[in-house]
């Protein structure tokens, strides 16, 4: 990475941008996120969802940390601390601490049905960061998806195979979208940045910025909550610290980066049914016709919402321009 001699100067991207491998790293990305919902409800079977959310974050960022230092790279300069520190803030922050508290009563398919909305979430995020003008299908297909995932969410409140009843699950499911909105405004931030610091320098040093935040809140609950788990609750926990929070962002930031972003993003529609499936055999989890028919659902929304984002609108067509191109271009700096 060079010095640039102003803030304004657009960054020479560090990851050329070309399809099939991006679509490649992010299915590998994917693959290892899949496993996080249902680790995480093996994780707080015995570990409080603080010390989950925080001290996964810790783990990563002391990993993080160290690859900075052995490949000695260059601090990132100007708006891109504050860029890293919306992408902390995001994926990080948000969602590890969101989905550690929902899932400490939801079931992990349930969790992973609502999480399905991030596709489109994501989609929705790169629309808004990159000021483009989508047709009111796109918004039409989103809100769809949404509505589903909030039906389902409804629907499964009154499952009596669900501790808690409508209150605690009412309260897991705003935690879940929640900690979607916050991830897919990671994802998005974090595959733009991605092209100017690299994939895994990006979500490294995101990791560090908010070590000390996430030190400070793991100290607190060990603090209140000392760490008492058996030895799978354990590994369930390193996956997350290591995998989850540290080599899966590897591959999945350097999929973005690469792009098309839109297109990548289309991946992560494979990452519910994948969760879903891991639940089952991993947890023992019974697969409801709400769950089939809601994930099945939320899927078929997000992945129409990122394909209509992906049609050209008349006036690109004119200027023969997708949105596609749009993506492989370095990205413009925002207003101050």
């Amino acid at each position: 990475m060079r010095d640039n001699s102003s803030a304004t100067t657009i960054f020479r991207p560090v990851i050329p941008s070309r399809s099939a491998p991006g679509l490649w790293w992010g299915l590998l990305g994917v693959a290892a996120f899949s496993f996080t919902v249902p680790f995480t409800r093996v994780a707080v079977g015995g570990l409080s969802p603080l010390f989950i959310g925080a001290g996964r974050a810790v783990v990563a960022a002391i990993l993080a940390a160290s690859a900075l230092a052995l490949t000695r790279q260059r601090l990132p300069r100007g708006r891109q601390w504050a860029r890293l520190a919306l992408v902390a803030a995001g994926i990080v922050v948000g969602f590890p601490l969101l989905t550690s508290y929902a899932l400490t009563t939801a079931p992990a398919s349930h969790g992973a049905v609502v999480i399905a909305l991030l596709p489109a979430a994501t989609a929705t995020a790169a629309v808004l960061r990159g000021r483009e003008h989508p047709s009111v299908a796109f918004w039409l297909v989103t809100a769809v998806g949404a509505a589903a995932a909030m039906a389902f969410a409804l629907a499964q409140s009154g499952n009596p195979l669900q501790s808690g009843g409508f209150g605690q699950t009412g309260w897991a499911d705003v935690l879940l979208l929640g900690a979607v909105g916050a991830a897919a405004i990671g994802y998005a931030e974090g595959g733009l940045l991605a092209r100017e610091l690299g994939a895994w320098q990006t979500v490294s040093w995101a990791l560090v910025l908010a070590l000390p935040l996430m030190a400070a809140l793991t100290t607190l609950s060990m603090t209140q909550h000392p760490p008492a788990a058996s030895a799978v609750q354990w590994a369930a926990f390193a996956y997350l610290g290591v995998v989850s929070m540290f080599f899966g962002f590897f591959a999945w930031y350097r999929g973005l980066a690469i792009g098309p972003m839109a297109k990548v993003s289309q991946i992560q529609l494979v990452q519910p049914v994948l969760s879903i499936c891991w639940a089952g055999l991993l947890l023992g989890e019974s697969l409801d016709w709400t769950t089939a028919i809601g994930g099945l659902a939320v899927i078929v929304c997000a992945g129409a919402a990122v394909r209509v984002r992906l049609q050209p609108e008349p006036a690109q067509q004119n200027r023969r321009e997708s949105p596609e191109r749009r993506d492989h271009q370095p990205p413009q700096p925002a207003a101050r």
